[in-house]
């Protein structure tokens, strides 16, 4: 196990009942709210009129940014921090799913910034300094950005998906009610589960110390946990058992924990997938479901034994378990919950796929990541997941 430094400061509020409670939690932090939203789900379901009823109670200012969409633009972040600066707000509150906190974490470290653009700490020209404090209260069980310091952002202009995280950026109250997420259709839930696993199954497979039995047996806990749950999730959308542990579970995947102490690591999955969903505009989990059997391939060139023990303690596959069993049943748990498992599936071709190795190559240069995910390698995987 390497050298590491663990910290999280989040606070979390868990449970059933606990979204009534916002603006108790809210108040200690601030009068002067942002609340950032979506487009209009939370709204038909009365999660926002509990929200707002509860700020409200407890007299606090708030501005709404509404229309937040999935793959989240630059664009409306630069409408929230207008409203911030011109308002003179002092917290940014996200009332949604990953998109929604992704936005209200860059508006938060935008509004702050004196000189250059909110798209300067996406594209490595300046870094994450200060930012003003932050509540997530998400609505969907993915991204695991409400005890995490990262954000994904589009910019519409030019094309381009990509991450930029800070310690600044971990939310300093998170609210998760797992009522939230009942309503939450089946194909979401799915890709939400992937997202998930995802988060888990890069440092996993990419960390370089070979030695990590307590990393991966959290990890490989996560994952089945976030498999069974998933399921449960979707045949049953209001089960509150599966929805409460599958948020617990996603939120557990993406907060440092199963990382520390396996070295610095990539998120090639990730990065691929961010130039997909900016240039197709898919559900982000999608496209990675569509990617991941495709990576897991050309990973087994360098690491079948670390596939073959995936396979064996998630899938128990038994003696008989190599690389390629390990990657055809998880194949098979995608296309059994509904998600997609290659690229033609989400109508995207061979001849898309040199530019969304072109659009990729933005983030590879930004994190130093090439070599081993040179432009040519990301070919060979996006071949191996058509």
């Amino acid at each position: 196990m390497l050298r590491f430094e663990f910290h999280n400061p989040t606070r979390i509020i868990f449970g059933k009942g606990r979204l009534a409670e916002a603006g108790a939690w809210i108040e200690g932090l601030s009068r002067k709210v942002l609340l950032v939203i979506g487009r209009g789900s939370i709204k038909r379901h009365g999660i926002f009129d509990i929200v707002m009823d509860s700020i409200k109670a407890h007299e606090i200012r708030v501005e709404v940014l509404e229309g937040v969409q999935s793959n989240p633009i630059l664009s409306k972040v630069e409408e929230g921090i207008e409203i911030v600066r011109r308002e003179g707000l002092d917290l940014v509150a996200a009332l949604g799913g990953g998109s929604v906190m992704d936005t209200a974490k860059a508006i938060a470290a935008g509004a702050l910034l004196e000189g250059g653009s909110v798209w300067d700490f996406f594209s490595g020209k300046q870094q994450i300094t200060q930012a003003l404090p932050v509540v997530a209260i998400p609505t969907l069980a993915a991204s695991g950005s409400e005890m995490n310091g990262y954000m994904v952002i589009t910019n519409e202009k030019t094309g381009h998906k990509l991450a930029a995280g800070s310690p600044h950026l971990y939310p300093a109250i998170s609210i998760l009610d797992p009522e939230t997420t009942f309503s939450v259709p089946g194909d979401y839930t799915a890709y939400g589960g992937v997202d998930a696993i995802c988060h888990l199954l890069e440092p996993y497979f990419n960390g370089p110390y070979p030695y990590t039995p307590v990393q991966d047996r959290l990890a490989e806990g996560l994952i089945k946990t976030i498999m069974e749950t998933t399921q449960g999730a979707i045949e049953s959308p209001r089960d509150y058992d599966s929805r409460a542990s599958m948020m617990w579970a996603a939120t557990l995947a993406l907060c440092g924990l199963t990382k520390a102490g396996v070295g610095d690591h990539f998120f090639p999955v990730h990065v691929i997938e961010h130039a997909v969903s900016a240039l197709f505009g898919v559900p982000h989990g999608a496209g990675l479901a569509a990617l991941l059997p495709g990576w897991m391939k050309w990973r087994a060139g360098k690491e079948a034994g670390k596939i073959a023990q995936f396979g064996a303690r998630v899938f128990e596959l038994g003696k008989t378990v190599n690389a390629p069993s390990a990657i055809n049943a998880f194949t098979g748990w995608l296309r059994r919950i509904g998600c997609p498992a290659s690229l033609s599936e989400l109508g995207i071709s061979k001849k898309d796929h040199q530019r969304i190795a072109d659009n990729a190559s933005r983030q590879v240069t930004v994190w130093n990541m090439d070599p081993p995910y040179s432009r040519e390698n990301i070919l060979k995987i996006l071949s191996l997941s058509q």
